[in-house]
């Protein structure tokens, strides 16, 4: 561990440019979207609230960036982060609160149970995204740091073997995070990424508890429906 963090402190270098946003974009507006489309009984406020307040704290925070004032940034992209948890943990709570009661139509439980499930997985990718290392921005200025809270396979390679497989500037991007996130919901665990910190491990363990009760939740709405 400790040879190759320092082989990786040794050949990292810093980026030629910082890593795109548009996925943070895409990923926020699809989060809004699924809120919508949730029945106005399971959200917080109207359906379209969260969206709009997304997108207008999108304008300050793409100002921020453009501009270079990356501290303000990064709160703005935290308090929104914090604002979407919050909605869809009340969505949550009142979709659980709401299947035993049967004042729901069953399709539209299940359909928001699904659109929860998947908010989930964006939700967390994101919260990866922007808290290993530091964030996108520090993460960006060494390109393939071992200082973070998750252990990518890549970073567990010897530099030849990077360069052998082209991935000798290797640096963890959103997919990446995605990817470790999407698979906590499915399996409960980050199958190839090894967990390193304690904060890790909590929101970890939060989103797999958040997947397991969405997907008991559709489970056992199937059996009441057949």
């Amino acid at each position: 561990m400790t040879s190759v963090k320092n082989a990786s402190q040794e050949n990292g270098k810093r980026g030629d440019a910082p890593e795109p946003h548009w996925p943070i974009l895409v990923t926020l507006l699809a989060v809004g979207g699924l809120y919508m489309a949730l029945p106005r009984s399971l959200t917080l406020g109207p359906r379209g609230l969260l969206l709009e307040i997304v997108c207008l704290l999108l304008i300050p925070t793409f100002i921020a960036m453009w501009t270079g004032h990356h501290d303000a940034q990064r709160r703005l992209g935290f308090l929104i982060l914090g604002i979407i948890t919050v909605s869809m943990t009340f969505s949550l709570a009142l979709l659980v609160h709401a299947l035993p009661l049967h004042t729901e139509n069953p399709k539209q439980l299940l359909g928001s149970a699904v659109a929860l499930w998947a908010s989930n997985v964006l939700v967390f990718a994101q919260w990866y995204w922007r808290l290993d290392a530091g964030g996108p921005f520090v993460r960006g200025k060494t390109l393939g740091h071992m200082d973070g809270a998750f252990l990518f396979p890549q970073m567990t390679m010897s530099e030849e073997a990077r360069k052998l497989a082209g991935e000798e500037d290797w640096a963890p991007t959103f997919v990446d995070y995605l990817f470790l996130a999407f698979n906590t919901s499915t399996a409960f665990s980050p199958t190839d990424t090894l967990v390193l910190t304690r904060w890790a491990k909590v929101l970890m363990m939060v989103q797999s508890l958040i997947s397991l009760a969405v997907i008991v939740l559709l489970a056992g709405r199937v059996v009441n429906i057949f």
